[in-house]
């Protein structure tokens, strides 16, 4: 299933250059356990952008039946897109910019700003975060692991046309190991470019200084586990995205009784 707003603006690179916008496509993490967590993401961005996106969950059992995914699931995977995510340049056909985010973000802006960082020199752009859980498990129970660069690849904007990112081919991301994967081993560090912790702010983690915008939160990554988790209900920010969720319910509901 693919989403999409039908708005046909423009995107201005960090190059200067002003170019009609293709659609945005937008591949976020799916998983069963988080069904609402996917919606409410969705509906957070398509409600806010004012460029045009089309946004797809990477749903594993759709990639299973495909042929292009077929890894057996570690003990270390937390959700069922630990490793379909790096999928991303190859569903994007290779072509263009194409964002993955995990479904348990939520925007509280115009996806336009982060488009307008964008910068054709990088294969690849993300929050360069400075992670060290405290907890040792997140979510539901899930086993929290502790890696190099991690959160990194949770929300990445990708140049899928870059030659470097054709390595992600199905073979590559069902063999390949956890660390080559997220760490971003197939490319140099200078390939690797950054966007400002805002865009995937960790809840839990980083901190609002009262009067400074640049520390407000763009897209809030609920990591530890969100408001969908009995455990987790109370968490920061779970108003804003309780509010999004009740939203999102309200509008559905409308378009069933419309039906």
């Amino acid at each position: 299933m693919t989403m999409s707003n039908g708005n046909a603006l423009t995107v201005t690179t960090t190059n200067g250059e002003t170019n009609t916008s293709k659609t945005l496509k937008i591949f976020v993490g799916y998983d069963p356990c988080e069904d609402i967590a996917y919606e409410v993401c969705r509906h957070s961005i398509l409600k806010r952008s004012s460029i045009p996106v089309e946004i797809t969950p990477i749903i594993q059992s759709d990639l299973r039946k495909k042929g292009l995914y077929w890894r057996e699931r570690g003990q270390t995977e937390s959700t069922e897109f630990s490793f379909s995510r790096f999928l991303t340049p190859y569903l994007a056909n290779y072509d263009g910019w194409a964002m993955f985010v995990d479904c348990d973000f939520l925007y509280l802006v115009d996806i336009k700003e982060l488009t307008d960082l964008i910068d054709d020199k990088y294969a690849l752009m993300c929050v360069h975060h400075d992670y060290t859980p405290k907890e040792t498990t997140k979510m539901d129970g899930a086993v929290q692991t502790v890696y190099p660069r991690k959160n990194w690849s949770s929300m990445v904007l990708y140049n899928c046309g870059h030659p470097k990112n054709k390595v992600l081919t199905p073979e590559v991301v069902n063999t390949q190991t956890g660390a080559f994967l997220h760490r971003f081993q197939w490319l140099k560090d200078e390939e690797i470019g950054s966007v400002p912790f805002v865009w995937n702010f960790l809840e839990g983690h980083n901190r609002v200084v009262e009067n400074d915008p640049t520390t407000f939160p763009k897209a809030i990554h609920y990591t530890r586990g969100g408001p969908w988790f009995e455990a987790w209900k109370h968490c920061e920010f779970a108003d804003l995205w309780l509010n999004e969720m009740h939203e999102y319910t309200n509008e559905a509901k409308k378009k069933i009784i419309q039906s």
